[in-house]
């Protein structure tokens, strides 16, 4: 059968390559389940009782001005999703890393799920869809950009795994934190910005998260001073120290007795809109 008929095409030529076309898209779809279900075989988190899946998707514009190049930070796209595997314990919900989830949510098609695994005896309604609503697309991996699996369940303190064959886990929700901001901007190029926004996420989760009372009053002095002078903790550009520590101090209960300008600030945090779902996991 010739390939060319009066100059055209051959019909027959135009159908194989059509059903090649149509083979090829299936063969993706499979490679992509078959990578999800390597992630959940290829870890200990694999006993998992309960799934609840959601996803949130948003074109969104954000506070931050310049995004980043996912294959930069995580490295080539080769087909399969890239999927961030989070195991935290519902007793305290990491709540800076579900308000960057909803960050994320706003530059990528993220597709997020929600596990419990069996070392956890219940986990409240609150927590199951504290991700969102599931998406009517779940079950098409391919069509996100960025997978985000969070699993309740008995662990000390969060830990995050990317690449389950090579990768040892980032433990801690401040060091989680900072991976994850990473995927919305770059860190600040000036070292002693950086370093200021670091002090602080460190601040946050040490001593008004884990400290004292005593130590929780002079972070929140220390607050009212800096915030004195710069609408955000970093200077005037919106960070992740502001991330951090607004989390923190809602999770103290620190929020209502705090001083004159840190309760400015955090009605300037709750206006930008990303920290209303944190806010009702606390309720």
């Amino acid at each position: 059968m010739p390939m060319y008929q009066n100059g055209e095409v051959d019909p027959a030529v135009k159908a194989l390559e059509a059903r090649q076309d149509e083979i090829m898209r299936k063969l993706y779809e499979l490679k992509a389940a078959v990578e999800g279900l390597a992630k959940t075989v290829m870890t200990p988190d694999a006993d998992l009782d309960l799934t609840v899946s959601s996803s949130l998707s948003s074109q969104c514009s954000t506070t931050f001005k310049n995004t980043t190049d996912l294959d930069t930070v995580l490295g080539k796209d080769l087909g399969a999703l890239r999927d961030i595997v989070i195991n935290a314990n519902p007793v305290q919900p990491p709540l800076t890393l579900l308000v960057l989830h909803s960050l994320l949510c706003q530059h990528y098609r993220v597709l997020s799920t929600v596990h419990v695994h069996s070392s956890v005896a219940s986990v409240p309604p609150q927590l199951l869809s504290c991700l969102g609503p599931r998406h009517t697309d779940s079950y098409a991996r391919h069509m996100f950009q960025l997978g985000f699996t969070l699993i309740w369940k008995d662990v000390p303190k969060p830990q995050m795994k990317f690449s389950i064959k090579n990768m040892c886990p980032i433990e801690g929700e401040g060091n989680i934190a900072r991976f994850l901001f990473k995927l919305l901007a770059p860190y600040p190029s000036d070292p002693a910005v950086a370093t200021l926004v670091d002090s602080w996420v460190d601040t946050a989760f040490f001593q008004l998260a884990e400290g004292s009372v005593k130590e929780r009053s002079a972070v929140l002095r220390a607050l009212n001073s800096t915030l004195g002078s710069n609408p955000w903790l970093a200077g005037p550009e919106f960070s992740l120290a502001d991330v951090a520590c607004y989390c923190c101090v809602l999770q103290s209960g620190s929020a209502s007795s705090s001083p004159a300008n840190v309760q400015r600030w955090i009605k300037s945090c709750e206006n930008l809109g990303h920290f209303s779902h944190a806010k009702l996991l606390l309720k």
